[in-house]
């Protein structure tokens, strides 16, 4: 692999480590992160997900490492970090007490928009978030989908170099995230680079341009979804055939093709079975077709990220216990 150049990283980190008392949560994290790209980064509940984005937002100090953010020394030069930066958390972090508007208005007045300049940007996000009726209304009277949506729209007043998003559509409706995604879309567009964690690993497939999985604070695997896919194998092969009586025949030659167990759905006359390519689901048919076993169809497909995510990992994506440590540290 080609080592990129600092100049062209958002995040060029190093052995990050973390611990907490006697637990090092965080374990030598390395990442390169190219700019104007979407990066996921996939674990576990409690793998360290969290703990290395606070270290790389400057919320948290690293036990060892190094790494640079847009260029600034993450140990040296936290307020020029900072500076290039925005962060959405897991919790909503606007003031409950003041309406959605009165927000976006306050945070562009802090940041140097003018008041007519940051009652626009506020009327454009809250349109953009279909935030409109409520936009008068106090915050804590918003349900959990729309408390996200204005949290997200806080972290965006200034299109930040670099926003790191930490489970940003937990609590949304299909409708909602849908709409979140096209706006981090949009800003990647425009030159900003998205570091993404989620528990949706379907977020992570749509928006990724590579993909970085982390567990028991180590980065045990990365790519695009792609290569990812690729590395538990080509997917499933799933065979229909048009006679019941043959799926004992069928399962026997496909187990002895793959060397793999078959799954076997007698109602639907169906037989998946895991390939580990192309070459291996070909020779399999070509049995089948020679054995005199009619097939009434065929199909073949990658494994879903949900499925390369349980490999890896051995655990499935959402499970109990969001990494206590972190969060009492941060």
């Amino acid at each position: 692999m080609i080592k990129q150049t600092t100049g062209e990283l958002a995040i060029d980190a190093v052995g990050l480590v973390k611990r907490f008392g006697d637990q090092q949560v965080v374990d030598g994290i390395s990442l390169q992160v190219k700019r104007g790209t979407i990066y996921g980064f996939l674990g576990p509940n409690g793998a360290g997900k969290t703990t290395t984005i606070k270290m790389l937002a400057t919320l948290l100090r690293p036990d060892g490492g190094t790494a640079t953010v847009m260029g600034h020394d993450l140990l040296q030069d936290g307020d020029g970090v900072r500076q290039c930066i925005s962060l959405t958390g897991q919790f909503a972090s606007v003031d409950e007490e003041m309406s959605g508007r009165e927000n976006l208005i306050l945070i562009g007045r802090l940041v140097g928009f003018s008041r007519h300049g940051a009652k626009q940007r506020a009327t454009d996000l809250l349109r953009a978030f279909r935030l409109e009726e409520a936009a008068d209304r106090q915050v804590k009277k918003y349900s959990g989908g729309m408390r996200r949506r204005i949290d997200i729209a806080a972290s965006i007043v200034t299109a930040p170099d670099l926003l790191f998003l930490d489970e940003p559509t937990t609590g949304l409706d299909p409708r909602s995230r849908n709409q979140v995604w096209d706006i981090i879309r949009a800003l990647v567009l425009s030159g900003t680079t998205v570091f993404l964690t989620t528990q949706y690993l379907e977020e992570a497939d749509q928006l990724a341009d590579r993909i970085g999985v982390i567990d028991h604070g180590r980065l045990i695997a990365e790519g695009t979804s792609s290569e990812l896919k690729a590395m538990v194998g080509a997917g499933r092969l799933t065979v229909h055939l048009q006679v019941a009586g043959d799926l004992s025949t069928a399962r026997r030659i496909l187990e002895e093709t793959t060397g793999q167990p078959v799954e076997t759905d007698e109602r639907a006359q169906r037989l998946i079975a895991q390939i580990a390519d192309h070459g291996e689901a070909a020779a399999a048919l070509s049995r089948l077709v020679l054995e005199g076993l009619p097939i009434s169809d065929f199909s073949m497909g990658q494994p879903s990220l949900d499925e390369v995510f349980l490999t890896l990992t051995g655990k499935p994506a959402q499970e109990e216990g969001e990494e206590a440590h972190a969060d009492q540290a941060g």
